[in-house]
Formats: structure tokens, sequence, C-alpha cells
């Protein structure tokens, strides 16, 4: 895998088939071939076999996958064996169900603090987690190795913020606010669009709604 570029399209896939792969673990299955993981993920099995040999291959013919090798092996390259220390800024509605996920920790994403600029919710916690006062982030960022911070706070804060956090050595953004983040090329941004995804789904629930009148008649 050295020295190859490696495609964003393939790098979206590879969560999903560690979550089936998760789940076929959970049922027992040992071994699956990629016509029959096709037919879960709903992907070709030409594109399964091209996704993995990105990145060794995996497989035999003739024999499949196995599927706890698999498994670990793509855990493995999207470094969830190892520990990523993050916080989140902004204890709202949104900042308290993501403090409340406890998948985080079973993928090697630990919530070491929560960060508000309301007085009244200093010295609170959520699922354990304490809540800090925003003048408390550039210390607690920098003594604890920070590596991610999620925004779940206004777009008015978020782009100042979202500066603070790199500049105190935070190398990737999680960000929910609504507005789009411009920092340096070697920090992560992963911009999360609530807005745009319910009218991504209400254009496919239309297109289906249509659909379905067209094979009524």
């Amino acid at each position: 895998m050295e020295g190859r570029e490696i495609s964003q399209a393939v790098i979206r896939r590879l969560p999903r088939y560690y979550r089936y792969l998760g789940e076929l673990l959970e049922n027992g299955v040992e071994r699956i071939s990629s016509n029959d993981l096709s037919k879960k993920m709903h992907v070709t099995a030409s594109q399964i076999r091209q996704d993995l040999n990105n990145f060794g291959g995996f497989g035999q013919q003739g024999y499949g996958y196995n599927v706890k090798y698999l498994y670990t092996e793509i855990g493995k390259i999207l470094g969830l064996e190892e520990d990523h220390d993050m916080v989140i800024i902004g204890a709202g509605n949104l900042g308290h169900a993501l403090a409340n996920y406890a998948a985080f920790e079973k993928r090697g994403f630990v919530l070491r603090g929560i960060f508000d600029v309301n007085p009244t919710l200093k010295g609170m916690t959520i699922r354990g987690v304490p809540i800090h006062m925003m003048d408390e982030l550039e210390a607690f960022v920098t003594e604890n190795n920070i590596e991610i911070g999620i925004l779940t706070i206004p777009k008015t804060k978020a782009i100042e913020v979202a500066n603070q956090l790199v500049a105190y050595g935070v190398k990737a953004i999680w960000n929910f606010a609504h507005t789009d983040l411009n920092l340096p090329d070697d920090v992560i941004v992963e911009n999360v669009h609530l807005s745009e995804s319910l009218m991504r789904l209400s254009y496919n629930i239309s297109r289906y709604n249509e659909e379905q009148k067209k094979s009524e008649k």
C-alpha cells in the first residue's frame, strides 16, 4: 500500500465493510465470499475485490474471506486499534447526545472533556465526562494531547473555535456547525451538514413516491 493513493470512494466504503463484517461475526459467520458480501452491501463483488486489493486483497479464490481476519485488518487500516482522544465543544442538545454515544469507546474514540460557555454547567458531567468552561480549553487540549475536536456550536463561533483548536495542536475537526471550515491542509475536517442530509432524504423520498405511483398505474 506504500505510495499508493487510495480514492475517497474506497475510504468511504471501508466503515461499511467493517460494520457488516462485525455483524457477521456476531452471527457466528466464519467465512464469506465476495458474492455473498456484495448482496449484503449492495456493491458488486468485483468492486469489493478491487477495494480490498488496494490493501493487499485478503481473499483466496474458491475460499472467500476469513471474516474475523478481514474485520481485524480493516480495523487496523481505519486506525481503530489506536485510541483517539477528543473533546466536544458545546454542551447543548446535540453535544449532549454525542457525549452519550457509548459506541465511541468501542471504536477507539475516547471523550476526554466537554466545553461550554454556560457557567451553570461547570462541574456537571455527561456519562462521567466533566463539562469545562471555554477559558480552560487551551490548557486541557495541550495537556491531554487531544487529537479531535467536535463542534456542536453556532456557526458564528465555529470558525473562531476551530482555529483555536488547530493552534492548540488538534489534528482533526468534526464539524456539526452549519458552516464550512477552511483550515490548513494538514488538518482533517469532516463537515456534517444535517440540513443537507435532510434535503437529500426529502429528495429521495419524493423520487420513491413518484416511482410507487407509476408502478400502481
